[in-house]
């Protein structure tokens, strides 16, 4: 005999939605499709639904008469655009159970080499949006009195990483972001969580995926050099399927509890012990070994040849 259910369960059960940001491809869209298949309804949040709708209509065999697969509008680095999607997801569900934070764009470079629009581009994508758009659908998650917001972090958000200093950066602060506003939201039964993932086959881990800011003849070659061998080699033995992503996730939205900060896949699993067991400079020495970065020191002069 099945255990009664609590009312909070019954609750997510009867009313259950969410807002998946970049939800035409990769990790966005295998979430949509396993949620949909769950029994949520899904508003998936897209730069050109009128192209990326229709396949993912067709991934889960909904109709487009099927108001458990919303299509909305949205480009983060646009405020109207933002304002408008808010307003859209209200209208058409109320408050939404969950909203997950999936967005975002990746780049490579060394902190020398990227330019400062990138820099720009990368916050605004990544932090600026995301927090325009949370604030703009909390007045109704609060009136409601209940809902969970996700953000989704990756291994450059536990540790800067070499070459990805503009992503580290944007996922460290979207982890700071939503352990402060865990704490400001729980009283209204809001709660927060943070998936730290691993790594993923997705066109985010391909140059496809990533702005390319590396000067591949400039000071900092012997870097890209080896970290490009490398780097390619362990994310290939490394990456899972995005449907495995979609699995943590649809766990981890059952979570009830105020504030959560969880890995989902085994590397990343891995990180987050490794990080709170070794000392940072520890860390440190570990990623320059594996990544084959030159040893501290080892390039002096070599500076005054590329400049």
């Amino acid at each position: 005999m099945a255990e009664p259910r609590t009312p909070d369960e019954r609750l997510r059960e009867e009313n259950r939605t969410v807002v998946i940001t970049g939800a035409s491809r990769g990790l966005g869209f295998a979430s949509a499709t396993r949620l949909y298949r769950e029994g949520w309804r899904v508003v998936a949040a897209m730069r050109s639904p009128e192209k990326a709708l229709p396949v993912l209509r067709e991934a889960v065999e909904a109709g487009e008469d099927d108001d458990r697969l919303i299509g909305v509008q949205l480009d983060l680095t646009d405020g109207a655009s933002i304002a408008a999607a808010a307003k859209s997801i209200t209208e058409a569900v109320g408050a939404p159970y969950a909203l997950v934070h999936n967005a975002g764009i990746s780049a490579a470079g060394m902190v020398e080499e990227t330019s400062p629009d990138l820099w720009e581009r990368m916050f605004a994508t990544n932090i600026f949006g995301p927090v325009a758009l949370t604030k703009a659908l909390l007045p109704t998650m609060r009136k409601a009195g209940r809902g969970r917001i996700v953000l989704i972090s990756s291994a450059a958000g536990v540790r800067g990483m070499p070459a990805t200093a503009p992503y580290s950066a944007v996922k460290g602060a979207l982890e700071r972001w939503g352990e402060s506003m865990a704490g400001e939201v729980a009283p209204f039964g809001i709660g927060v969580t943070i998936l730290v993932t691993g790594t993923y086959d997705t066109e985010i881990i391909t140059d496809a995926g990533t702005t390319d800011d590396r000067d591949l003849d400039g000071p900092y070659a012997p870097h890209h050099r080896t970290m490009d061998k490398r780097g390619r080699a362990m994310m290939k033995r490394a990456a899972r399927s995005p449907e495995k992503f979609a699995e943590g996730l649809a766990k981890a939205l059952d979570n009830s509890k105020p504030f959560v900060r969880t890995a989902v896949g085994p590397d990343a699993r891995m990180l987050l012990i490794a990080n709170r067991l070794i000392p940072a400079a520890g860390l440190h020495q570990m990623t320059r070994l594996m990544m084959g970065i030159p040893r501290f020191g080892a390039l002096r002069g070599e500076g005054t040849r590329h400049g």
